[in-house]
């Protein structure tokens, strides 16, 4: 089965909780049951992974590389300041989607650099919690996998 990895980086395990003025109050474990069923529903596994390490999110990277069929990645902080996820993500060879709850670019001027974007084949920023629905959808689009 057609396996799409959604990997979130550090703090997103306290979405809900953690600036909900920014972030929403949608829940981490509630976008994880979105997903999980609406990839259900188009013959699809979702593999949704959160870590708060920069090494664990380049482990779940690379674990990609052999399992999946695209990325959707949420890295976070380490958008801006990860070159280990940048070159992680580089060896890919699957379509990536890099996600942002919020804009970065109308947040913090050290928020408007991103390490990722250079190797994303699109980016989806600024929706909440919405993006990762929205995100999915696309990448069903660049496997294959719509109905």
């Amino acid at each position: 089965m057609t396996e799409i990895h959604v990997l979130n980086g550090p703090n997103l395990n306290l979405l809900g909780q953690r600036e909900p003025e920014i972030y929403g109050a949608t829940t981490l474990a509630d976008i994880e049951a979105t997903l999980t069923a609406e990839a259900k529903a188009h013959g699809v596994r979702g593999r949704l992974r959160q870590t708060n390490s920069e090494g664990g999110l380049v482990d779940h990277i690379h674990d990609a590389r052999n399992e999946a069929a695209g990325v959707i990645i949420n890295p976070a902080a380490y958008t801006h300041t990860s070159v280990a996820v940048h070159d992680a993500l580089k060896m890919l060879e699957v379509p990536i989607i890099e996600l942002h709850l919020s804009n970065p670019h109308a947040r913090e001027a050290f928020r408007h650099h991103s390490y990722v974007s250079p190797v994303a084949t699109g980016i989806i920023a600024g929706f909440g919690a919405a993006g990762y629905t929205h995100a999915l959808d696309a990448m069903l689009r660049l496997v294959g996998k719509t109905t």
